[in-house]
């Protein structure tokens, strides 16, 4: 006579279990990231692989900002079940940091509280091509951001976007990638640390082959176009992971490098089996309606939603289904 009540009762715990996963939100879900080996891991050292889409350029005047609001990053959450977004804070062309410092941190905050309420991850990043002339800037907003943040498991630091093809990895980019991780650790001990890497992000083989030592839970940037990049910029990357280093692919695009072109959707299935294989995290680029064959909305679409399937673009659409099915996880953190 016991056994039909017990049984029920394992079925409901069974469903109340259930039920609370998919209460979870994604920083709820891993908690803490870190790196093992050549592999982002969770709160229980298990490979994690992340989704989400990156923002413009936040530079004031420059017509993205518009997209640093809550309801963005709230929408990326709900509709697109995205555990992820990149806040890409302009650093050294005009209307970023170096002159409208106010506005830009601003416009992080805004996306970071958003990020923090909703359960997602955030990448904050350094979003420019000659950070080693600023170094101390960047030290200053990175040292801030930690204070402010660094107690908080959602937060990751991107200190430099991409570094150009005449930016030695081994005099120039390690250096200044040194000074930033000495001043961040010096804050905080644990959150992730992505590195740049020479080229726009792309020679991953050069890092490592000499890569950064002395310091925990650091990656390294891994950047690809899908039009234009295609199969000898996966080896490099392989070559990187068969070194033994970790990336994080924190902007890619269906299009062509200069961020305009046709969706190129054959490159880019055969990047996204990549990415699955390699369990890498991702951030594509743009959300912005910058009339440009990289923008998931179109032109004019209104700041803060709601958007529906009609306001992206062919790559938004395409870029959407991917994010949402990239894992079989709810993080709308629903009861």
């Amino acid at each position: 006579m016991l056994a039909k009540p017990l049984s029920y009762l394992w079925l409901a715990a069974a469903l109340c279990a259930s039920a609370s996963a998919l209460a979870d939100t994604a920083v709820d879900h891993y908690g803490q990231l870190s790196i093992k080996g050549n592999r982002i891991v969770d709160q229980q050292l298990q490979p994690v692989s992340l989704a989400g889409p990156s923002l413009f350029w936040s530079n004031s005047g420059w017509g993205a900002d518009k997209y640093y609001n809550a309801e963005v990053v709230n929408y990326i959450q709900e509709q697109w079940n995205a555990p992820i977004i990149r806040a890409a804070i302009g650093a050294g062309a005009n209307g970023g940091m170096l002159t409208h410092a106010d506005e830009n941190i601003a416009k992080a905050e805004a996306v970071i509280d958003a990020a923090i309420n909703q359960g997602m991850y955030v990448i904050l990043d350094w979003h420019a091509h000659h950070a080693e002339d600023h170094a101390e800037e960047a030290i200053a907003f990175f040292e801030y951001f930690a204070r402010k943040y660094g107690e908080q498991p959602n937060i990751i630091y991107e200190i430099y976007n991409e570094p150009l093809a005449d930016t030695d990895w081994q005099t120039v980019i390690k250096p200044y990638a040194e000074k930033l991780i000495r001043s961040i650790r010096a804050i905080d001990p644990d959150n992730l640390i992505i590195v740049g890497t020479q080229t726009w992000s792309q020679d991953v083989d050069k890092a490592a082959d000499d890569p950064i030592t002395g310091y925990a839970n650091i990656a390294y940037t891994l950047h690809f176009y899908a039009g234009t990049h295609k199969g000898e910029l996966r080896k490099k990357a392989q070559y990187a992971l068969d070194k033994g280093i970790a990336l994080m692919v924190t902007e890619w695009g269906t299009v062509n490098a200069n961020g305009d072109g046709e969706v190129d959707r054959s490159s880019t299935e055969q990047w996204m089996e990549f990415l699955k294989s390699n369990q890498l995290s991702h951030a594509n680029w743009a959300l912005n309606d910058k009339a440009e064959g990289a923008s998931i909305l179109k032109n004019t679409t209104a700041a803060n939603g709601p958007w529906s399937d009609s306001d992206l673009t062919e790559s938004g659409v395409y870029v959407k289904s991917i994010v949402k099915g990239w894992n079989d996880i709810d993080y709308s953190g629903d009861e």
